[in-house]
């Protein structure tokens, strides 16, 4: 094997474990636009079993800050398929979304259910495609709860940073999410509701339905817009 297949098979093995280890990838072609997926589960402060695919969020704000310093990358989009994860991970990576200054566009494939919502609706722009699905619901804690009271009101006021972040970066009213939030007719054995992306873009939560096309277009216009501006 000659000395360029070897260099060019070893920069494939590493893009490969690049994207096995952070769940990323980056496309930085002529029009700059760096692409991150959030997959799986969101991985907090604990570390997940073996068997559970996770986006590690220390893995992935790092990426998020190279793609609002890097000069090459002109915009930004976040290819979400979650079932959820950490309450404080997702919300930290939304909130480090929703401050950047370069366009940035989020596509929900599959799904992007629980602290996905926040994620999903903090960038410039999102979209989701008709088959894909969001599950809206209360926070939950489990294990052994110490002091009633006490946990009630944490966990009110952990509702209340997802809600208002939800609504201040969305078209959906307060009172229609929290009606969302608290629905015991949608799942047998949960509070909540399950919507498709129709119904996620009727009620505001997401701007567009559509794909990966429509999402790329979307992009590049708003990065055509501030070359213009610029």
């Amino acid at each position: 094997m000659s000395e360029k297949e070897n260099t060019e098979k070893q920069g494939a093995c590493e893009t490969e474990e690049e994207i096995v280890r952070f769940g990323s990838t980056a496309r930085e072609g002529s029009d700059g636009i760096y692409c991150i997926t959030v997959i799986g589960q969101i991985e907090g402060h604990y570390t997940l079993g073996q068997g559970n695919k996770a986006t590690k969020y220390e893995h992935l704000l790092p990426l998020i800050v190279n793609a609002q310093e890097n000069e090459d990358v002109k915009g930004l989009l976040v290819i979400i398929n979650t079932v959820g994860g950490d309450v404080e991970a997702g919300l930290a990576i939304a909130e480090l979304l929703s401050t950047m200054s370069k366009p940035t566009v989020s596509l929900v494939v599959g799904g992007g259910h629980s602290i996905g919502v926040p994620i999903a609706v903090s960038c410039r722009r999102s979209f989701i495609v008709p088959s894909a699905t969001m599950t809206l619901h209360p926070v939950r804690i489990t294990g052994t709860v110490l002091g009633v009271w006490q946990s009630f009101d944490y966990l009110s006021r952990m509702q209340k940073r997802i809600t208002d972040f939800v609504v201040s970066h969305s078209s959906v009213t307060q009172e229609n999410f929290e009606r969302l939030l608290c629905n015991t007719e949608d799942m047998t054995n949960d509070v909540g509701t399950i919507i498709d992306g129709k119904r996620a873009v009727e009620l505001g939560i997401i701007d567009e339905l559509g794909g990966l096309s429509p999402a790329l277009s979307s992009l590049r216009e708003m990065i055509s817009e501030g070359a213009e501006k610029a």
